[in-house]
């Protein structure tokens, strides 16, 4: 039945192919492009796209003997073709993965079906591996078809995680260490941003002297229901939410040690479910609470919530040595107010009162007897006047950063301290209105520029969850040492290669990129190298977090060096030392010739 339907398929999309050839010069596309379907949360599926080949199905009959035949090989030859599809964070392809999963092909049909199961739903480039599966499949000529269903792995139970947290795949922790910077905006909206790229997500307002989720996230449902001995989450849209506002109105007063204990029984007895991600929206500060929190949930990554001040930089530095002694790595850095968009001046010198407007164009209309009826009248100027300030907008849309607190810090964080995924949010009204209305920005903006930037930051936080999670041995840190006996720094990069390289302590003293050494705005260096003698050695070298190593000076300077950085230097040196290996065996074979 199922081949019947596919080629009578064929021959409407022939006939229809024949008919526009013959009456127009628009050409119908080769491969028709996928159909989407959406799949039952339970079953882990994500989505399920199929693909035909108009083109091969429109030339074969109705009889069977004239279908393609696969070769005996054919799943090897399908696996070997899909083993080109890179994972971009893991850095190996999808077959090697184990992503390919219950591959077959329909001989009465020629149609190749199979599983391609992710790290997470939320995989930013699921659709481009959907895209690149059915363009190799069907560049085969035995196959007419191709159909793939997204899925992805099951959650991993975490070791010694509270009983309602055992399904939970991975714990993010949105922190500041002050207050008032925007931390539960932004862990807010990184929330509803996961959940748009298909993943299960939840957020857990962790900070009961302010509670802030009641505020910013209006439950569909706002009363509080338990499930046996456990309180069920409250819900906006597919996103789970709980807070110590929604069970009691207004703040706690308590001491610390109290809200410890509170802490630990709500996440004890919030039944989350299976989640994808949970977002952990941290109290201000670097106190016994966090690392509490971060000792007890085993959290994945961190997301630090900063503003341009240089205090606030400061603090940024606290954030993440708080964390680096619990272990958890800092996956990004939100820079919240870092700029005002306005206008230029120009745009400003040309902006329209739209109520002057309005009455302008409903004067024209009634005066010129377009329309006697006022009221329509009055309607048709407000469309006027909409189509006008559309335009303007589409034509000048040039606008002005004001940064109202200082340059800001994303240069010195990528060079100081390696992490490279820092966002800059603007100041913008609507922000904060969305805050105070209950519906979070992204929800009720989901096009605008800055949900561009709160998606970036979704992607970034999967992608690097994923590292940690399914590419340890090839995004481990570097095991770094001093040789004391050479007077050497010894390198041994966990990628899969146990070869130690080595730089003089003075090479890496000289390459010091902090505030003191370089100039942060231009880049340049102030550090005079020939300052530096070749007799200068590390006192103590430890790792700063996931993405740096900090290092000790004989000459009383502490400097801080992203892995990536070290092993470009590493990899400069080994350039240097093959060119003058290349050109001294090249001056060899001219003598000797």
């Amino acid at each position: 039945m199922r081949r019947v339907l596919i080629l009578s398929l064929a021959h409407v999309l022939e006939a229809v192919h024949c008919f526009v050839s013959v009456r127009s010069n628009i050409a119908l596309p080769v491969i028709t492009r996928p159909m989407l379907y959406s799949f039952s949360s339970s079953s882990r599926s994500i989505a399920h796209y199929t693909t035909l080949k108009v083109d091969k199905l429109s030339n074969f009959d109705h009889d069977d003997h004239l279908s393609p035949k696969p070769p005996s090989d054919w799943q090897s030859q399908i696996l070997s073709a899909l083993s080109v599809i890179i994972d971009p964070d893991l850095n190996s392809d999808i077959v090697s993965l184990g992503f390919v999963k219950n591959i077959k092909i329909d001989e009465s049909s020629s149609i190749v079906s199979l599983d391609l199961e992710l790290t997470t739903p939320a995989c930013p480039v699921k659709d481009s591996f959907v895209k690149q599966c059915e363009d190799i499949i069907n560049g085969f000529a035995w196959t007419l078809g191709t159909e793939v269903t997204l899925t992805a792995q099951p959650t991993e139970t975490p070791t010694g995680a509270p009983k309602g947290m055992s399904q939970i795949g991975a714990v993010i922790a949105v922190s500041s260490c002050k207050g008032g910077v925007g931390k539960s905006t932004t862990a807010v909206n990184l929330a509803f941003a996961l959940e748009r790229l298909g993943a299960k997500v939840g957020i857990f307002d962790a900070d009961v002297y302010g509670p802030s989720l009641p505020t910013m996230v209006r439950p569909d449902d706002d009363n509080v229901r338990f499930v046996g001995r456990q309180i069920a989450p409250l819900r906006r849209g597919n996103v789970s939410l709980m807070s110590f506002g929604y069970v009691n109105e207004g703040s706690a007063v308590m001491r610390g040690p109290m809200v410890t204990q509170l802490l630990d029984q709500f996440l004890s007895l919030t039944n989350w479910g299976a989640l994808d991600y949970l977002i952990l929206d941290m109290p201000p500060g670097t106190g016994d609470i966090q690392l509490t929190l971060s000792q007890r949930l085993n959290i994945t990554a961190a997301v630090i919530v900063t503003t341009p001040q240089e205090l606030s930089f400061v603090d940024v530095e606290r954030g993440v040595e708080m964390f680096d002694t619990v272990n958890v790595p800092c996956v990004a850095v939100v820079e919240n107010m870092a700029y005002f968009e306005t206008e230029n001046s120009s745009a400003r010198a040309n902006a329209m009162d739209a109520e002057i407007l309005r009455a302008k164009f409903k004067e024209l209309l009634e005066e010129n007897g377009v329309l006697s009826d006022g009221t329509k009248a009055g309607d048709i100027a407000n469309d006027l006047v909409k189509l006008v300030e559309q335009h303007s907008h589409e034509k000048g849309g040039e606008t002005e950063r004001i940064r109202i607190f200082g340059p800001g810090h994303k240069r010195r964080l990528s060079e100081q301290w390696g992490i490279e995924h820092t966002f800059s949010i603007p100041l913008l009204g609507k922000i904060a209105k969305n805050g105070d209305s209950g519906i979070p920005f992204i929800v009720d903006n989901p096009n605008s520029p800055q949900s561009d930037i709160y998606m970036d930051l979704a992607k970034s936080v999967v992608s690097e969850v994923a590292k940690f999670k399914f590419g340890k041995n090839k995004y481990a840190r570097p095991i770094v040492s001093y040789d004391t006996d050479n007077g050497l720094i010894r390198v041994v990069d966990s990628t899969g290669e146990d070869k130690a390289t080595t730089l003089s302590p003075a090479e890496l003293r000289r390459g010091c990129r902090c505030a003191a050494c370089v100039e942060e705005m231009t880049g340049k260096q102030i550090l005079d190298p020939a300052s530096i003698p070749d007799s200068i050695k590390p006192l103590n070298m430890a790792p700063t977090g996931n993405y740096a190593l900090s290092v000790d000076w004989s000459d009383g300077h502490r400097s801080l060096y992203p892995y990536r950085q070290v092993r470009s230097m590493i990899g400069n040196k080994q350039e240097s030392e093959d060119k003058l290996r290349d050109a001294l065996s090249s001056k060899k074979e001219t003598v000797q010739a």
